[in-house]
């Protein structure tokens, strides 16, 4: 089992949260088994995610997705999220 930890600032949580629920059958597709959302509790707008994958491989493959960037993007993610990997 693997672990993504990724954490962003967002422009505004609501709207991204409405991308981030839309994207869940590319997440299914790109091997994340479990996903937990999570918003840091004196700044809503900097989000931490957490994706189970089967390998670290599958991971890296879906974070390398075109499809997942734009989904980042039309969220309103703001700068370059930082993206951790954890067997």
């Amino acid at each position: 089992m693997a672990i993504s930890l990724i954490l962003h600032r967002v422009a505004d949580y609501d709207a991204w949260r409405k991308v981030y629920d839309s994207v869940a059958d590319m997440q299914k597709e790109g091997g994340v088994t479990q996903a937990s959302v999570h918003r840091m509790a004196d700044d809503p707008d900097n989000v931490l995610v957490i994706h189970q994958f089967d390998s670290v491989e599958t991971a890296k493959a879906f974070f390398a997705r075109a499809e997942l960037k734009d989904a980042m993007q039309r969220g309103g993610v703001q700068g370059e999220p930082r993206i951790e990997f954890f067997e």
